[in-house]
């Protein structure tokens, strides 16, 4: 099975990598965010108190539309809008004691046809969650154009009390110009741990060349992939007959609990449905993991 990695930096400046057009190229961006409830009144609020950026990654300011003392919630801005080789973005995120955090994009990340080099770009996204705390992990989808070559990297480190819900989606290939994703690499990794011990750990490997790709017993030829996790629920199994009564049958996804992590997956054809289907879900979760109704970022509807 092909695999992907990532030539080492050398002491020479990270500009000079961005400039260049060789089997070197590296061009870093890194965005380090901090959040923390301090006390208001008989409440607390959650506050931004560490953001640090290098290169085209950062954050504007924070928003609250769920009131002052409700959820934190914050937009990533990357203005190149995608990922192209060499490219490295790395992206921390802590939440201390009794914070809630929401953290979105502001439209699709693209990831685009490797240069002739075949040089592969990474994103490796680290989300760090203390005690009593709240982190919601909603990124707008991912869109894969056909030769895209790179790593994704997911780790979420929990505390024992901390709860998350998160997903992420993909879609290969561009159906609308008539271009399929029949070329290229990505090698995606999700780790979650709790306390240290390991919760969930997945690799997959999306090469349209492989066998698996196609095959009923793998992928199916199936364009569009979806996970959504949530850690922290109360009562699992009534979650699970809440999602499957509530949402619309369809063989295209499916539910399950082990470990103390739900799983919520998606793989079909259709970007739209995918994301409407984790919207859906994500109502009937939010309620039941924190004890707040769902609030839609209005970054989504812009």
């Amino acid at each position: 099975m092909t695999t992907l990695s990532t030539p080492p930096l050398s002491p020479k400046d990270t500009l000079d990598y961005g400039h260049r057009f060789d089997a070197n190229r590296r061009w870093e961006a890194s965005l380090t965010l901090g959040f923390a409830a301090y006390p208001e009144r008989d409440t607390s609020i959650t506050r931004m108190n560490v953001a640090r950026h290098y290169g085209p990654l950062r954050v504007q300011r924070a928003f609250y539309p769920e009131g002052r003392n409700g959820c934190c919630h914050i937009y990533l801005l990357h203005p190149p809008g995608g990922l192209a080789s060499g490219d490295s973005l790395n992206i921390a995120v802590s939440v201390d004691k009794n914070a809630h955090t929401l953290l979105t994009t502001p439209a699709a990340n693209k990831l685009y046809r490797a240069d002739s080099n075949g040089v592969a770009w990474t994103q490796h996204t680290h989300l760090k969650v203390a005690e009593d705390a709240v982190l919601e992990w909603l990124p707008q989808e991912t869109l894969a154009f056909d030769g895209s070559r790179g790593q994704q990297m997911v780790i979420i480190d929990l505390a024992e009390t901390a709860k998350c819900l998160g997903w992420e989606i993909i879609g290969l290939g561009r159906p609308a110009s008539d271009l399929p994703y029949v070329s290229g690499i990505i090698e995606q990794h999700f780790q979650l741990t709790q306390n240290g011990r390991p919760l969930w750990l997945e690799r997959q490997v999306i090469d349209p060349t492989h066998p698996r790709f196609a095959g009923k017993w793998g992928q199916g030829g199936a364009t569009v992939h979806a996970t959504l996790w949530a850690v922290g629920l109360s009562d699992p199994e009534a979650t699970i007959s809440e999602l499957r009564d509530k949402i619309a049958p369809n063989h295209n996804w499916a539910v399950t609990y082990r470990r103390g992590v739900l799983l919520l997956r998606y793989l079909g054809m259709e970007r739209n449905e995918a994301w409407d289907l984790l919207q859906q879900a994500r109502e009937i979760l939010r309620p039941r993991l924190i004890g707040v109704k769902s609030v839609t970022p209005r970054i989504w509807l812009t």
